[in-house]
């Protein structure tokens, strides 16, 4: 599951400029952030999510918020799943360049494990399917949602996140808009893989 992925988007102008692609208008309720250029984005770490805003109509929310929150046992949510499920609120879009996915290293002798990037081809950045609550121990938080991998995801983990290219951005999030229409694994060529180590 991812637990790790990557924004390296340092122009708050590049963002607004597929989010004005997305057709959707942004405001900034806590001020425009300065976002920091990062290739590790790891679970309770804060980062920059979308959101419907108060106002209505075509008006996404810019927020940085806390990676997962804590879960029943006390571990953090940060991956939810998404089959069968609506999300009738709450929904967002964490945005990203790049997510990370592990596999066993190929020398069983090593204690590390191999790192895998995974870009959307012909986009400078995507959405994450995501959730957003509030949560009385660490505040607003978001989670990934995730379903089944698709072709470019299959051979390195059994699950994936549900990527969201800009076209698909003011769709999500709709509440009108019925989530296993949007909930679903990208066609194989869609994703492009590196290894990092």
């Amino acid at each position: 599951m991812c637990n790790d992925y990557r924004n390296k988007q340092r122009e708050l102008e590049a963002l607004e400029a597929l989010i004005g692609q997305a057709t959707l208008r942004i405001v900034y309720p806590e001020g425009r952030p300065n976002l920091e250029p990062r290739d590790d984005i790891r679970i309770t770490d804060r980062a920059p999510i979308l959101r419907a805003a108060a106002e209505g109509g075509n008006a996404v929310e810019l927020v940085q918020r806390r990676w997962s929150w804590p879960g029943p046992g006390g571990k953090p949510v940060y991956n939810f799943r998404s089959e069968g499920r609506e999300f009738g609120a709450g929904r967002c879009l964490i945005v990203a360049d790049g997510f990370y996915e592990f596999t066993t290293h190929s020398d069983p002798k090593s204690k590390r494990k191999h790192k895998w990037l995974f870009t959307l081809k012909g986009e400078p950045a995507f959405g994450i399917a995501g959730l957003w609550r509030k949560d009385a121990q660490v505040g607003e938080a978001f989670t990934m949602l995730t379903t089944e991998p698709g072709p470019d995801v299959a051979p390195y983990h059994s699950r994936q996140i549900v990527v969201l290219g800009p076209q698909d951005w003011a769709r999500w999030l709709d509440p009108a808009i019925p989530a296993r229409e949007m909930l679903k694994p990208l066609p194989g060529g869609s994703l492009e893989v590196e290894q990092i180590c």
